[in-house]
């Protein structure tokens, strides 16, 4: 029995990517807690700084966001002076986002929290080791069709089937 799921090797690769990448979720939500955003707020406005003026149809499908949860997350932000919204001149149906001057700021802080979270997690390997996972994560990652910069959980939020309701996991 002890030897049908190994500690190591191929046999334990996949649910020690799950391991370690729900520990990585929970300490980043635990870095973010402060700042009063949650990872899916971090992840939002991460994609909104990476192509400013796009309309929230657009990012809520670069998300794999429902529209409404992309709304609500929106609105959460444009309270607390994050993002804006504006009528975008092409199409004045759709709004384009846009962070604020205190949503550049913020992102910074992220940029920085992410670089301590990133060192901490990765602290036991060498630079090598680290640019080699870094590598091979991005290649399975591009196999398995995922977005580049995009956490999977927002293909659940707010979605009936009883799973990332809150939002606590993307990001």
């Amino acid at each position: 029995m002890k030897d049908d799921f190994p500690a190591h090797g191929t046999g334990w690769a996949a649910f020690g990517l799950a391991q370690l990448g729900g520990l990585a979720a929970q300490r980043f939500a635990e870095r973010l807690a402060p700042t009063g955003l949650t990872p899916a707020h971090a992840g939002l406005l991460r994609a909104v700084a990476t192509d400013e003026g796009r309309s929230q149809q657009a990012v809520a499908s670069q998300l794999g966001l429902l529209p409404s949860r992309l709304v609500a997350l929106v609105d959460e932000l444009e309270r607390d002076g994050l993002v804006e919204r504006h009528r975008n001149p092409q199409d004045r149906r759709h709004y384009a986002l846009h962070l604020t001057d205190a949503g550049h700021a913020r992102m910074r802080e992220i940029g920085r929290l992410a670089m301590e979270h990133g060192a901490a997690l990765l602290a036991p390997l060498d630079d090598t080791e680290r640019v080699t996972l870094g590598d091979l994560l991005a290649r399975l990652a591009t196999h398995h069709g995922l977005a580049p910069g995009v956490h999977p959980g927002y293909r659940t939020m707010g979605r009936s089937d009883g799973h990332g309701g809150r939002g606590q996991d993307a990001g």
